[in-house]
């Protein structure tokens, strides 16, 4: 019996390293100029190896009434909208049970970074992408700016963000101060390739963030820095509301319209930049539609737009509760992650699609899971273990009542 428990545990810990780096891969592809044409049969596959991987993982009754909620959620949402992530995503936070998520980052950041390299020589070589798109970029002049194989240069310096971001979370408690110096002037010099400011500053501040977090040791347990994720996952909710409410609005606003040329027009492009007008609030729904699937930045908009209200909002839910199970936990370095996603979310929506390996926030929770919803305590049991435990716990009940 034993060994056969180390035989499932083994199996299901291979089965989920394979959907990971399938996921991660997915990505990989997305990023590059090649158009995967199978690409739904393989969210099917990545679906079933981490259904597999919770079928071979036990777990507590609380946590079986978490997952069963979440997942009458996402068929729901697939019921009204016809998207299948938020069932894909629950699978995959649940099939985190009983792996050390921080090697599983480590995987994920390992075969990123080779992916973007391999990505970047190919282009070099001229073998697939190219190198640099020249073109009007919105300032009324055509220039050029290089992606290395990386389709955009927004998508170039997108993923070095979340390379040294995924790096800081991982190895910034280890890095000495002159390397943080280096990945800033690193960044300046990605900035100089791909003039993408929003990637450039929002790289800036994790870098900063996280040498201020490391360098000065107080602020890892302060509950202030923990109740300001908070307040910056509300007001991010806060500021989308705003911008789908007031984008028809924002033309004769000259203060926020200058503003928002900053962002490259994209408060006033959800109402103009359609005949839809997507992303507006008009167009948000209760559990979502199946009409709302236009692409736009913005993902904090596009979050609300694309699954709901009620699933967006449930989801906020589940942020604020990871942020407290990480002030409980004293978990600093996913304060960065989550302040750093929060921030560049705003402008991008690089984390609101259907690749699960774009947002680390569902690794976070997959990590914490259990015990955000106080839900891990008890006896694990497999799931064809259930019933049994249940139809004896219902017979102890009725002894019980019957003695008194």
């Amino acid at each position: 019996m034993k060994i056969n428990g180390l035989l499932r545990e083994k199996t299901a810990h291979y089965i989920f390293y394979m959907g990971i780096i399938i996921e991660v891969m997915l990505v990989l592809i997305d990023k590059s100029a090649y158009t995967n044409p199978i690409e739904g049969q393989i969210f099917r596959l990545t679906f079933l190896l981490f259904f597999i991987k919770v079928c071979l993982t036990k777990y507590f009754f609380r946590e079986y009434a978490l997952i069963a909620f979440f997942l009458v959620l996402g068929a729901v949402s697939y019921f009204a909208t016809g998207r299948n992530e938020i069932i894909r995503v629950v699978m995959f936070v649940a099939s985190c049970k009983d792996v050390d998520m921080v090697k599983c980052l480590k995987v994920v950041f390992w075969v990123t970074l080779t992916g973007c390299l391999v990505l970047v020589f190919l282009s070099l070589f001229g073998i697939l992408g190219t190198m640099a798109l020249t073109q009007d970029y919105g300032r009324g002049s055509v220039e050029t700016r290089y992606v290395l194989g990386l389709g955009h240069p927004n998508s170039l310096h997108c993923m070095f963000f979340m390379l040294v971001l995924l790096g800081l979370y991982l190895y910034g408690s280890r890095m000495k101060i002159y390397e943080f110096v280096v990945l800033f002037l690193v960044n300046i010099g990605m900035f100089l390739l791909t003039k993408s400011k929003t990637g450039m500053l929002v790289t800036a501040l994790a870098v900063i963030f996280a040498g201020l977090l490391i360098y000065i040791p107080v602020l890892q347990k302060k509950i202030f820095i923990y109740g300001l994720s908070m307040l910056l996952l509300a007001g991010c909710v806060g500021i989308a509301w705003g911008a789908a409410a007031f984008s028809k609005e924002l033309p004769y606003y000259d203060a926020l319209r200058k503003f928002d040329r900053l962002l490259s027009d994209r408060i006033i492009n959800l109402y103009y930049g359609s005949m839809s007008h997507a992303g507006t609030l008009p167009t948000w729904t209760l559990l979502g539609v199946t009409e709302n699937e236009y692409y736009f930045d913005m993902g904090w908009v596009r979050l609300f737009y694309w699954y709901g209200i009620l699933p967006a909002a449930i989801y906020v839910v589940v942020l604020a509760l990871l942020i407290w199970e990480l002030y409980r936990k004293k978990e600093y370095m996913g304060i960065l992650v989550l302040d750093s996603l929060f921030i560049y979310t705003l402008v991008e929506a690089h984390i609101i699609s259907v690749y699960l390996a774009r947002d680390y926030t569902l690794f976070l929770i997959g990590m914490h899971f259990g015990a955000m919803f106080h839900a891990d305590k008890g006896v694990g049991r497999y799931f064809w273990q259930v019933p049994k435990a249940l139809f004896q716990q219902k017979l102890t009940l009725i002894n019980f009542a019957q003695k008194d």
